[in-house]
């Protein structure tokens, strides 16, 4: 029930939409220019509430990195042998960055790691924990986790080039032929032979 300035009060349904302001804020302003005030004024919240849920502007931004980055639909093309986990990958990484509805999320994020610190720190964060750690706990290989950080190095290269920058050709390469023809680069970072001058380099 809403109190008699017509705010609505805290609860799991109000989270919910403050989050949803947030990250349409997000998207349509960056981290900088996005405010606690502006995501309330827009929830129809009072910023009080927003900063009960989420502490500050870098909590609501990690909250919004979680609620738009879809790092369960990527860890579950992980599953299944090891011999092809390299395709699966790439598949749906390709195939989340071309989705209407995460393409511009996923995107959004890149462009405020590349201009804030903060909100650099904290995507490496949440990909360390949530991405990287499983992709390494999934391979048999030794270093594992050099092989996982190579291999994510390679994909947040594409989406740089391709849907941030948007780079020609690869721009507007069709998106399965991408897939293909970066599929065996990242097989051969999970699974394949590794030098020691590469493991050298990449610590």
């Amino acid at each position: 029930m809403a109190d008699e300035r017509g705010r609505r009060p805290g609860s799991p349904q109000t989270r919910d939409e403050i989050l949803e302001a947030a990250i349409a804020a997000f998207l349509a302003k960056g981290y900088r220019d996005t405010t606690i005030r502006g995501v309330a004024r827009e929830a129809g919240v009072d910023p009080a509430l927003v900063m009960h849920f989420f502490g500050n502007k870098d909590g609501l931004f990690e909250a919004a990195i979680n609620g738009s980055m879809p790092v369960t639909l990527m860890v579950a093309a992980l599953d299944g042998d090891e011999e092809h986990i390299a395709e699966r990958l790439c598949r749906r990484y390709v195939e989340l960055w071309e989705d209407p509805a995460h393409g511009p999320r996923m995107s959004a994020v890149l462009h405020a790691a590349t201009a804030t610190p903060a909100a650099a720190d904290l995507l490496k964060h949440l990909m360390r924990t949530e991405l990287l750690g499983p992709i390494a706990r999934r391979l048999s290989r030794d270093h594992a986790e050099v092989r996982a950080l190579l291999a994510a190095s390679q994909l947040v290269g594409i989406a740089m080039l391709r849907y941030v920058l948007k780079v020609e050709p690869l721009a507007s390469m069709p998106a399965d032929v991408l897939a293909a023809a970066v599929a065996p680069t990242l097989q051969r970072y999970l699974t394949g032979a590794l030098s020691l001058e590469e493991i050298a380099a990449s610590r």
